[in-house]
């Protein structure tokens, strides 16, 4: 019973905000407070709402604080030389355009932070989207599947997790897949030439073949705030401090909403010192910061109640006890193709911590081993980047400045795309077996 309340209320949520009966805001929290309370946990939701709220406190800061910082680094202009030298480099040609955005999310994707991936991509990529009429669903399209590549470093999430349950060693479980990550990254490089070359005929109003459209790559790209917001003398200082923050990220001195907070109120202090000039950046951001912390909040209260109830226990049970005892010798690629909706409709921590193990558990009594599980539940990252219980994910449709839903139906057939490539990839280095007999 509890695992079925579980599946209808992730089917009623993704129904909701797919068909824009509701904002994703409302829906992560009210679709579980209604199904909790139907099934009779009216009395223990308050703390079921706080634990879950807790856990994603610290994300939500960090991405409110990132916003806030990011925002006054673009109104000082800090990023105009990256974006002059990006357009030069593409010379206004969609397909290079396309291509070095992959790249980029890719370079900057070395952190294993998705947040800061997001963050810096569309910085640096978004006024040439807009400046070459570029449809931008394609700029987040491109940044989630490098981040979903990214994501399977040793020290990203999902291979933390399969390691760490299953007591692997990340680097040697990351290594050991290296050869299909490379190939699924091929593929992300190989999508964006091809929608590069479609964006390039349809904006240009010529075949593909005909030469690039040029723009003027000196244009000035001018900040929220106008040319008074622009700080040229401060651009070593602000570049100096971006790097410092980011170095703090990789070495991890002090956990990253710290961080950001600190070098947020750095940033405002010396750009702006004037208080007048401190509110009205503190104004021309705080919408878009407040929007993505509320929706951090509010996915935390939702997986808080799904935690809490014991619900993702009993769909993961309840999904496990489906798999036929003859299916027992393809337990890797069944965990492989279950890790596709699974860390979609639940958390990373969810199927890692809480199924992984019996999946794991399963396949042992047929002769697979733990590292092939751990490398077949990798598979279904590309599709769990699109979950609305990633954090990061509200990040990026936020800047890019397109709905959740929006960004999902544009963007499911390329990542299902990338998770079969994946998958296939994996197979043929034999990294983990089509069955064990």
């Amino acid at each position: 019973m509890l695992s079925t309340f579980g599946f209808a209320m992730v089917a009623i949520f993704m129904t909701l905000i797919s068909t824009r009966r509701l904002s994703a805001l409302a829906a992560l929290i009210l679709v579980p407070t209604v199904v909790a309370l139907v099934a009779g946990f009216g009395g223990q939701l308050g703390p079921m709402m706080l634990a879950g709220i807790k856990d994603l406190a610290p994300t939500a800061v960090m991405l409110l604080f990132a916003i806030l910082y990011f925002g006054v680094m673009i109104d000082a202009g800090l990023f105009e030389p990256l974006v002059r030298v990006i357009v030069r480099a593409t010379a206004g040609d969609p397909v290079r355009t396309l291509l070095g955005t992959v790249a980029l999310a890719l370079v900057v994707g070395l952190d294993g932070d998705g947040s800061t991936t997001y963050m810096i991509t569309i910085v640096a990529m978004l006024p040439l989207y807009r400046r070459l009429k570029l449809d931008v669903r394609m700029l987040a399209c491109l940044a989630i599947m490098a981040s979903g590549v990214s994501n399977m470093l040793p020290w990203g999430g999902p291979t933390a997790r399969a390691a760490s349950v299953l007591r692997l060693d990340p680097a040697a479980l990351f290594l050991s897949l290296l050869p299909a990550i490379l190939v699924t990254a091929g593929y992300v490089f190989l999508v964006a030439w091809w929608m590069g070359r479609r964006e390039r005929a349809r904006i240009a109003g010529a075949p593909v073949d005909d030469a690039p459209l040029l723009v003027d790559s000196e244009e000035a790209l001018l900040p929220e705030g106008g040319p008074s917001a622009k700080r040229p003398k401060l651009i070593l200082f602000n570049l100096a401090l971006t790097l410092a923050l980011l170095a703090g990220l990789v070495l991890s001195v002090m956990p990253l909403p710290v961080m950001f907070m600190l070098a947020f109120a750095v940033a405002m202090v010396v750009n702006y010192p004037k208080l007048e000039d401190q509110r009205d950046r503190l104004y021309a951001h705080a919408g878009n910061a407040l929007s993505v912390g509320g929706l951090v909040f509010a996915a935390g209260l939702f997986t808080g109640i799904l935690s809490g109830t014991g619900m993702v226990d009993a769909m993961a049970k309840s999904v496990i006890h489906l798999i036929p005892p003859n299916a027992g010798p393809y337990m890797a690629p069944i965990t492989a193709l279950l890790s596709v909706p699974f860390t979609f409709l639940i958390s990373n921590d969810a199927f890692y911590f809480g199924m992984l193990p019996i999946l794991a558990q399963a396949g042992a009594a047929y002769g697979v081993t733990p590292e092939q599980m751990a490398r077949a539940s990798l598979i279904g990252q590309q599709v769990h980047l699109l979950s609305p219980l990633v954090p990061s994910t509200y990040l990026l449709v936020s800047m890019v400045g397109i709905e959740l839903a929006e960004h999902q139906r544009y963007t499911i057939r390329w990542a299902l795309g990338a998770a079969l490539v994946l998958l296939v990839s994996a197979l043929a280095i034999g990294a983990f077996p089509l069955a064990k007999f």
